[in-house]
């Protein structure tokens, strides 16, 4: 009897997909047959143009084969209706795009949530899920951020948590990185690689070949075809679903991945040199001379109406005192009339 971790979730056999009609006509997938077995991450890579994302496009139901035969763990899909068919993409089946395809007028945590409201979920319980998956990708504090408050790289996690929200068994990505940084790259690539290892079926298409070391099984494609199948991994090694010693470090413990980690901490030597306390420091004050005619020539040199020329220019940096006027104010002839009818402002004529 197989093990689990060696059954067969997906079976393409003589697949072909062609669009338009005799001259016309573009044949994207020709006789394709492939194998997937649970717990495999399979990595896709050719040339523009050779059949991968229609390949993508058929496996997770969006399409339909022009002919050949598609089984999903065992079971035809043929004959399946669209609604049964949009029932297992949310059950079964998570998509990741490379355009991340969220919902603008959404918040992070509604768009999260949407493929719950397909399966039957309550708004309560769609939201408190939403919120458990987006604490695993330390997007938590961001949930009710709108799409265009995000980098690229939050979208994509996003866009990553948004398909494991209903805990599917296959994940399709459809170049996820393709639109990403080296750094935001990294990070989504070791998200996916701690998902492989809880026993999700991944299947992604790149370009970059620099990214297959976290497969598997590496496909190469041409003109609809298989070109070249090497499979990095056996398949007594792959992660089987639910096994404990494979579940991800940082699920557990909720940490960051390296790349997310903050800035690499300085060596021993640098955190020693601090700067000393200010209790320690002595400062020294410096000393102010006595004038030697005392306090009492300061103060009344203070009291001298003007300053002596040289002592205007031992320091200019110094402002200048503003000094009032003491010019008699005009007065008019109201103000002259009422003071001469002062009695204290009036003179005898012996005085006069």
């Amino acid at each position: 009897m197989p093990s689990q971790n060696n059954e067969i979730i997906i079976q393409l056999k003589s697949l072909c997909k062609s669009y338009g009609f005799g001259d016309a006509e573009t044949v994207a997938l020709h006789d394709f047959d492939l194998t997937v077995k649970r717990g495999e991450f399979i990595m896709i890579m050719g040339p523009s143009g050779c059949g991968k994302t229609t390949l993508l496009n058929i496996i997770g139901l969006l399409d339909k084969p022009t002919s050949g035969k598609y089984e999903l763990a065992g079971k035809s899909v043929d004959r399946i209706s669209g609604r049964k068919k949009a029932h297992i993409r949310a059950k079964e089946i998570g998509l990741i795009f490379q355009s991340f395809n969220l919902i603008p007028n959404l918040s992070v945590i509604e768009n999260v949530s949407m493929p719950l409201v397909y399966a039957g979920y309550s708004k309560t319980r769609r939201l408190k899920m939403a919120d458990n998956v987006l604490e695993r990708f330390q997007l938590r504090e961001r949930e009710y951020y709108m799409p265009y408050q995000l980098s690229g790289g939050q979208q994509q996690r996003v866009a990553i948590a948004r398909s494991l929200i209903a805990n599917p068994s296959i994940i399709l990505a459809d170049e996820p990185t393709g639109n990403l940084d080296s750094r935001s790259s990294h990070i989504i690539m070791e998200e996916l690689k701690e998902i492989h290892e809880l026993g999700n079926t991944i299947i992604m298409v790149t370009h970059n070949p620099a990214l297959t070391t976290y497969a598997t099984r590496v496909i190469n494609m041409l003109d609809g075809e298989i070109d070249t199948d090497i499979k990095t991994v056996a398949d007594r090694d792959l992660p089987k679903p639910g096994d404990p010693e494979k579940i991800s470090v940082r699920i557990l413990s909720n940490k960051k991945p390296d790349a997310e980690k903050a800035k690499p901490e300085k060596p021993a030597d640098e955190k020693s040199e601090k700067p000393a306390k200010t209790e320690d420091v002595k400062t020294e004050t410096p000393k102010i001379e006595k004038h030697p005619l005392g306090e009492t020539h300061k103060l009344e040199h203070s009291k001298t109406k003007e300053e002596p020329k040289h002592a205007r220019a031992v320091d200019e940096r110094t402002p200048r005192k503003h000094t009032l006027s003491l010019k008699p104010l005009k007065r008019n002839h109201k103000e002259k009339a009422a003071d001469e009818k002062h009695p204290n402002n009036k003179k005898t004529k012996k005085e006069s």
